[in-house]
Formats: structure tokens, C-alpha cells, sequence
């Protein structure tokens, strides 16, 4: 593989991928947030409406979700997305609606205590929402938030089929052109792994922060599981 196509393929896939990721995955969250808080209000209509959408996109492909977006949207409401936002927007959509059950499951885990303890106080529903429960939520959230970002990392591979050049449409090029298959996609699995692991840590160390904000240490989760 020469060093022009790497340059002029690769690496500009290689960026586009790391943009996916990033906006998918600001959307995704924003979502889940939503939705995951939304699924524990007090208001039946609100959980349902809630739940109705956690249900439809956990159960709607990305990919058919995607095509959708692009291909019959326009012709329903007149609204024309560039193939990069449309591969966003359906990410986002489907990895937030699995996110909004990791926030769920994270804020039920809250002991009610906790809650107790704001209603004692006086604080509105909103104030014990960001000042009692997701303090205590958010570090839980951060393991399965990290294997939902891997998966979606892995999941922008699909925007190759409305001709985004990412890095995995790049390599499928640069194929095209030198014949050199075991290279080529050897080199996209590393590119891969590479940006997955680099997350993986950011995550983690997001995690001992947000612990740290909560007076939770290691030494201290480890002693409780022992106990």
C-alpha cells in the first residue's frame, strides 16, 4: 500500500470515522438522558411515551433506519439530509434508545433512601434529580455507556453503504485499486482496535473521576465486594 493512498484514503477515513463517533455518540447520550429519565417520571403518559420509544428503536434496525432517513424522508416531508447526517442522526436514535435503559436501570438502582432524603429537604423533583440521584447513577452508567460506544464505534462501518468514505469504505477502495487484501483490511482492524482501546481508556478514567465525585475509591468497591 503506498503512502499516497494512505494519505488520500485512510487517514481521511480514518477522521471521518472519529466524527461519526463523536456526534453519534453526543446525540445518542443526549437521548438517553432524555429518555432514561423520562422512563422514571411520575407521569404514566410520560413513561409510556418513554417506553413506546425505547421499544420502537431497539427494535428498528440502524441500517434500515438509516436508509430511511435518507432514501424516503425526503420524498415524504421535502427534507434532504447529506448521507453523513443521516447515518448520525439514525446512530444516535438507536444507541441512545439503548442507552435510556442503562440510565433507567441506574437511577432505580439509587437506594430510596436517597430519595427520602430529598423530599425531606424540599428539593423540587428537578433539584433531586441533579443533585441526589444522577451523582450517584452516573458512575454506574459509565460501564455499559463504554460497551454501548464500542458497539457504536463499530456501527458507523455501516455508513460505507450510502457512500460515506469512512474508514471502512476507504480500505474497501484502496482494495479496488492494489488487489492487496490481507494489508489492507489487517491495517482497518488495527485502525479498529486503535481508536476502540484509546475510548475504552477515556472511559475509564471517566469513571474513577466521577466515582472520586462521590467519595466511592477502589480500595473502598473492593473492600464492599469482599464484604
Amino acid at each position: 500500500m503506498t503512502a499516497g493512498l494512505w494519505t488520500h484514503w485512510i487517514l481521511p477515513g480514518i477522521w471521518i470515522t472519529i466524527q461519526l463517533t463523536v456526534y453519534s455518540a453526543a446525540l445518542a447520550t443526549l437521548v438517553a438522558f432524555g429518555i432514561g429519565i423520562a422512563r422514571t417520571h411520575h407521569s404514566r403518559v410520560v413513561r409510556f411515551l418513554a417506553g413506546f420509544y425505547t421499544e420502537v428503536f431497539r427494535g428498528t434496525s440502524a441500517l434500515v433506519l438509516m436508509f430511511w432517513l435518507f432514501f424516503v424522508m425526503p420524498g415524504l416531508f421535502g427534507w434532504a439530509l447529506v448521507p453523513m447526517w443521516a447515518a448520525v442522526l439514525a446512530l444516535g436514535l438507536s444507541y441512545g434508545a439503548y442507552g435510556a435503559e442503562v440510565v433507567r436501570g441506574a437511577l432505580n438502582a439509587v437506594a430510596p433512601a436517597q430519595r427520602e432524603a430529598g423530599v425531606a429537604l424540599s428539593f423540587t423533583p428537578w433539584q433531586r434529580m441533579r443533585l441526589v440521584l444522577l451523582p450517584q447513577a452516573v458512575p454506574e452508567m459509565i460501564p455499559p455507556f463504554n460497551n454501548l460506544l464500542i458497539e457504536l464505534l463499530k456501527g458507523t462501518a455501516l455508513v460505507s453503504l450510502l457512500g460515506v468514505a469512512d474508514t471502512s469504505f476507504a480500505a474497501y477502495l484502496v482494495r479496488l485499486a492494489t488487489q492487496e487484501s490481507v494489508e489492507i483490511y489487517s491495517v482497518t482492524l488495527v485502525v479498529y482496535f486503535v481508536i476502540a482501546f484509546v475510548l475504552t481508556r477515556g472511559m475509564r478514567v471517566l469513571e474513577r473521576r466521577t466515582k472520586a465525585g462521590v467519595g466511592i475509591t477502589a480500595g473502598a468497591a473492593g473492600a464492599g465486594g469482599a464484604r
